[in-house]
């Protein structure tokens, strides 16, 4: 894991959040990507002026942000993306190998029952990068414990499982797999390849109507420091994809959430 891309945008944790991953890129040597999306305006009609200050105004939130973080000695590069969010951060990822995105759960105008806010949960749902959901205000301490839960044990590219690699090889993070059994559930769904084998630590196999519900239902008992979900088409948040809100009352966590690829 070399790059680490964090947008920045208008919530107030965006500089505990960007430290969060300066923290976490210094542990494990990577460099991280700063980013604040701007809507390009029409120049039409003379707006060419307006979209000037609009990137302007990015450029300052940049540097307003970058101006309360230590960077301990790690690479840090910012940059205004225009266009619209999920197609700019789409867009890096063409020009950078991007092996981790750290989002904040909301902006500071969400109301507090939200859990994701829209932009949050439009790159958790509508990109393909492994996705780090670091709770509000939170400092980054290497998690000691992870759940893993996932319906589907097979992962035919290693690289699916890089992000839950670099945790182990680099905090001796102890990976607890809860392998959830459902209606939908198929013979080879109930295999688990070697290169999960390799990672685990222990290995539960559990009945449940849904992915979601065995997390909520085994969530206490392992009590980890982070919870690790795949983001299969049809997956841990098939239900909440119809809108990229999510209350909290639909679905919280107080630890960090890392959200893997879906298997294409």
């Amino acid at each position: 894991m070399k790059n680490i891309l964090v947008p920045v945008g208008s919530s107030a944790n965006a500089i505990s959040n960007l430290q969060y991953a300066i923290d976490l890129a210094k542990s494990i040597n990577a460099n991280v990507y700063v980013v604040s999306v701007f809507q390009e305006l029409s120049k039409v009609g003379g707006l060419s002026k307006v979209n000037t200050i609009l990137k302007e105004e990015s450029e300052n939130r940049l540097d307003e942000v970058l101006s309360q973080v230590d960077r301990q000695g790690v690479q840090v590069i910012a940059h205004p993306i225009k266009g619209e969010v999920v197609e700019g951060i789409n867009r890096i990822g063409k020009q950078v190998p991007i092996d981790l995105m750290v989002l904040a759960p909301r902006s500071n105008s969400i109301k507090e029952e939200v859990y994701l806010g829209k932009t949050s949960g439009k790159l958790l749902k509508q990109t393909n990068i492994p996705i780090l959901v670091v709770p509000e205000g939170a400092k980054f301490q290497p998690p000691k414990t992870m759940l893993m839960a996932f319906k589907n044990g097979t992962f035919e590219h290693d690289e699916l499982l890089e992000a839950v690699r670099v945790f182990k090889q680099s905090f001796k993070t102890e990976v607890n797999v809860l392998h959830v059994e459902t209606a939908e559930t198929t013979e080879d769904m109930k295999n688990v390849t070697h290169n999960l084998m390799a990672l685990q630590n222990s290995y539960t196999q559990v009945e449940a109507a849904t992915t979601f519900q065995a997390v909520i239902e085994y969530f206490q008992q392992f009590s980890p420091d982070m919870l690790c979900v795949v983001r299969r088409k049809r997956g841990f948040f098939k239900k909440l994809w119809e809108k990229n809100e999510i209350h909290k009352k639909e679905f919280y966590t107080s630890k960090p959430l890392l959200v893997l690829p879906v298997q294409e």
